[in-house]
């Protein structure tokens, strides 16, 4: 059972490599400093979101799902779908998708200071070193801020991904 997780973490990991490294690569090569910064802080939010989710998915309470559930209040099945899965849930979205994010943004930001030290004339190795502290103080910084908030609102967080899920299901 745990040769076959290793492999599906495998798969996944490269597949999602594969499409986020695609996307960013055909949206930088023809976008302004401007644009490529935008697309640079949304790959680190979506790494400090799933980072939140997976927090959450470790702190939550399930027990108080199973009453929202026989409400049949959508969203609450999935909460408790994701809460018995949590070691997967968490693993994907701490490990998988915050490392995609991550290496992607290290990309980005690589691209970023050749732009920047190509149009500016500012020296490349200053505009690597503080592009990457940047990059680094977002992320970190980032997931520590919310990592004290999804723990206290893990319920909240958790069903929150419980009614998304449910209304994605849906279309």
């Amino acid at each position: 059972m745990e040769k076959k997780w290793i492999i599906k973490v495998f798969i996944l990991t490269f597949v999602l490599s594969v499409c986020f490294s695609s996307i960013t690569n055909v949206l930088t090569s023809s976008l302004n400093d401007v644009f490529l910064i935008i697309i640079l802080l949304l790959v680190i939010g979506i790494g400090i979101l799933f980072d939140i989710i997976g927090t959450s998915t470790m702190s939550a309470n399930e027990a108080s799902f199973h009453a929202i559930a026989s409400k049949k209040i959508s969203g609450a099945r999935e909460a408790i779908n994701m809460l018995k899965n949590k070691n997967k849930i968490s693993s994907i979205c701490n490990d998988i998708v915050g490392d995609v994010c991550g290496i992607i943004s290290g990309g980005l930001g690589a691209v970023i200071a050749i732009s920047l030290s190509t149009n500016t004339g500012l020296n490349n190795v200053i505009v690597s070193v503080l592009v990457s502290a940047f990059i680094s103080s977002l992320t970190v910084g980032g997931k520590a801020i919310f990592k004290s908030i999804s723990i206290k609102n893990a319920d909240s967080i958790i069903f929150g991904v419980g009614k998304v899920k449910h209304f994605l299901r849906l279309k």
